[in-house]
């Protein structure tokens, strides 16, 4: 199936993909306001620019679109043009990511990765079920997690499998 857009069209749109303050980043950052932490945002000296950073806790907390970052939901498919190219991009984030959360894991830091479908989108969690989770992980000081629709998964390793 053929692109329905021109090329200079298509890449107009890519270049309008903005890669911090999206909006589910601002969702994420009114829950943790009001739940009263503090966090700094993408510290560019951290593997990976870490959407947020809670230094009081040694947590890392990363926002990722679920199409961007390969989240095995609803949100996510399997481009039907250029299919060989968007997955070689997709499958590079993919490792990239994995790469950055074993840096941050091995220096002391926590990860926990908030998919796009739990913050918006038929299926997401509301904030009366979000943020508790987020709190309870936040302070209970244990291992790398991540949430999505389903809720948080405790996870040693994080897989995208």
């Amino acid at each position: 199936m053929a692109d329905v857009h021109s090329r200079e069209i298509r890449s107009k749109n890519m270049r309008a993909i903005r890669t911090r303050d999206t909006a589910i980043e601002n969702h994420l950052a009114e829950l943790l306001q009001q739940a009263g932490f503090s966090y700094r945002v993408q510290d560019k000296s951290l593997a990976g620019r870490p959407d947020f950073i809670l230094d009081d806790y040694r947590v890392i907390i990363f926002v990722h679109g679920c199409f961007w970052h390969r989240h095995h939901c609803y949100l996510f498919k399997v481009p039907e043009t250029r299919t060989a190219f968007w997955m070689g991009k997709i499958n590079s984030n993919v490792l990239r990511d994995e790469q950055h959360i074993e840096t941050l894991s091995k220096a002391g830091w926590r990860v926990l990765l908030v998919w796009e479908c739990a913050l918006r989108g038929k299926l997401k969690l509301d904030d009366g079920a979000l943020t508790p989770r987020l709190e309870e992980w936040i302070c209970a000081g244990a291992g790398n997690a991540e949430i999505d629709t389903r809720g948080i998964l405790h996870r040693q390793a994080l897989s995208h499998d």
